[in-house]
This record gives C-alpha cells, structure tokens and sequence, in this order.
C-alpha cells in the first residue's frame, strides 16, 4: 500500500539530526536498504561520483568524529558511512550530489526508525585524514560522513545548536 501523500509529507518534516545513540547495533538489512537508497540517487549527468565506506571500527569512527567541529556524533554512533566522493569526475556539482546522497540516506534511515546524522570534514588536511582512516586515496576524497543508529534520549542541558525552522515568510519571495 502507498503511503498518502500527507504521511510522506509528515515523515519528511519529522527527521531531525540524531546525535546521541543507543549501543543497539544497525541490522544488516537497514544498512543495506540506507546504501541503496544512496546508489539509487540521481547525480548530475547520471555521473553518481561517489562510493561509500562503512565505518563500523569504534577507533575509526572515533578518529573521524576529529576531524570536524560538529563531527562527535560519530564517535558514540554504531555505524557511520563516509562518502568518498571524486570530485573531478562529479564535476562542479559534485559536493550538490554528495549532499543530495546524503539526504536519501538520511531519509532512508528515517524511514527505517533510525536516527542519523552528517558530518562536515573540515579542513582539507582533514579531508586528507579522513582518507587514510576510510582507506581510500585520489581521487576520492571524504568531506562528508553520516552517522546512523537507534535513536538514544537527548542528554538534559542546552544545545549549543539552535533549534527550530523560521517561517516560510521569512524564506520564500516571488518575482
């Protein structure tokens, strides 16, 4: 049975960023559907310039959640995927198509009960690091990785991230 489209619309509007995990592991078979959905996605001339390494090592997660400010999430998550991506080969859409894969990821996750979340690598000596950890070399480079896993209750305080979306008012004009 389809989902409605107010269902669809609902489960889009509801993934939040996840960055707190539970120790449940990812079942083999969520992990594969979320890898799907990436290679499923459409890339600019149908070039898909991208390949995914699966970070399941606790050191290696660890060592990437270094090499962003807002990367921590994927030390303490039980899976990540780096997307190695070829940015000559992708051409200059090729970090739009790395973001559009790591939204159908993301979503497909979601759509599976599972939380996750990205990370921006930063800068390129981290870009760099990020390769040696992920195993990979020229002309893949990783800038972005998802962290993926059950969700966990949000420890009590503040976040230093802001919270909410601002009005359509404020975003859309017409011309």
């Amino acid at each position: 049975m389809e989902p409605s489209s107010h269902a669809t619309g609902e489960a889009l509007v509801s993934m939040r960023a996840t960055r707190w995990f539970t120790d449940r592991p990812v079942a083999d078979e969520q992990l594969h559907r979320v890898l799907e959905a990436g290679r499923w996605t459409g890339s600019a001339r149908n070039r898909q310039p991208w390949r995914f390494v699966v970070v399941r090592s606790p050191e290696a997660r660890r060592r990437l959640a270094l090499l962003g400010a807002y990367a921590g999430h994927l030390a303490g998550a039980p899976v990540a995927v780096a997307l190695a991506i070829d940015e000559a080969a992708g051409g200059l859409d090729a970090q739009f198509d790395a973001g559009r894969v790591a939204q159908n990821m993301m979503l497909a996750a979601h759509f599976q009960g599972l939380g996750s979340c990205p990370a921006t690598l930063f800068p390129d000596s981290a870009v760099d690091r990020a390769g040696e950890v992920c195993g990979i070399a020229a002309p893949w480079r990783v800038r972005t990785a998802l962290s993926f896993g059950h969700p966990a209750t949000r420890p009590a305080g503040t976040s230093a991230i802001p919270t909410g979306r601002r009005p359509l008012t404020d975003l859309v004009t017409e011309v």
